[in-house]
């Protein structure tokens, strides 16, 4: 624990101050981002052709796919939306300092072992997370979507804000699914789960990474609940791995 003990008010001092900083970066980064426009909606609408390195890489027939604005002041909400999450993003490392460094007086030396490495690999994670979804399970999506057609005779325009709704919020979704090894570690250090018990329930827990996959995936097709379903099953199998079996 920390020497020096803080009165309620001074918590609350110290917490305000944490909070500033936070929200000063998260702004700055902010700017940062919406000034940027140029390059950040580069990376964020590559998917949207076949020259995007994952279907270049799976030799994908040539496509692109059309987004259109509806709404008048749709485009500049949107790139105010996008900038926000990228400045999030990116400022998550100085958020979770700011956080850590607020808690960690308050803990034990064990305590700020476990915290120190649950948080690290959290962080990780969902940045690992992040990048499947980017690089693998949205162009898939989009790609499955987008292209789909009942008939030739109806063409799909996608929606600007319909695209960015999706991105992110599959991105926020896969990111969560990968915390699924520091969850059961957790479980498993405070007695709930162990080694045993995840083999026992080995084929129970594939049919809910299934169900998890058809829920968080908005396609039918075979190819993206593989594509998805896989690197969940692998943070399964990780997870038995690394959880305690019961002494």
């Amino acid at each position: 624990m920390g020497d020096t003990e803080l009165s309620f008010w001074e918590h609350l001092d110290v917490l305000r101050g944490v909070i500033l900083r936070i929200a000063v970066a998260v702004v700055i980064m902010a700017i940062i981002m919406f000034c940027l426009r140029d390059t950040l909606f580069a990376i964020v609408l590559a998917p949207c052709s076949s020259d995007f390195v994952t279907f270049r890489l799976m030799g994908t027939e040539p496509f692109h796919l059309q987004l259109i604005n509806t709404l008048l002041t749709e485009q500049f909400y949107v790139h105010i939306k996008v900038s926000l999450y990228a400045a999030l993003l990116l400022s998550s490392p100085y958020i979770l300092f700011e956080v850590f460094r607020f808690v960690v007086p308050a803990l034990y030396d064990r305590e700020r072992h476990y915290a120190t490495r649950v948080v690290g690999a959290a962080y990780v994670m969902f940045c690992l997370g992040t990048l499947l979804n980017y690089f693998l399970v949205f162009p898939f999506t989009l790609h499955f979507l987008g292209t789909y057609q009942v008939s030739t005779d109806i063409n799909n325009l996608l929606t600007l804000q319909s695209y960015i709704d999706t991105f992110i919020c599959m991105s926020l979704m896969i990111g969560t699914v990968f915390e699924l090894p520091i969850v059961c570690w957790l479980l498993g250090v405070l007695g709930v789960l162990n080694r045993s018990t995840m083999r026992q329930y080995r084929r129970h827990a594939i049919v809910a990474i299934l169900l998890v996959a058809a829920i968080i995936t908005p396609t039918t097709d075979a190819m993206t609940l593989f594509v998805v379903s896989l690197p969940i099953w692998l943070l399964y199998e990780v997870s038995v791995l690394i959880v305690k079996d019961k002494v």
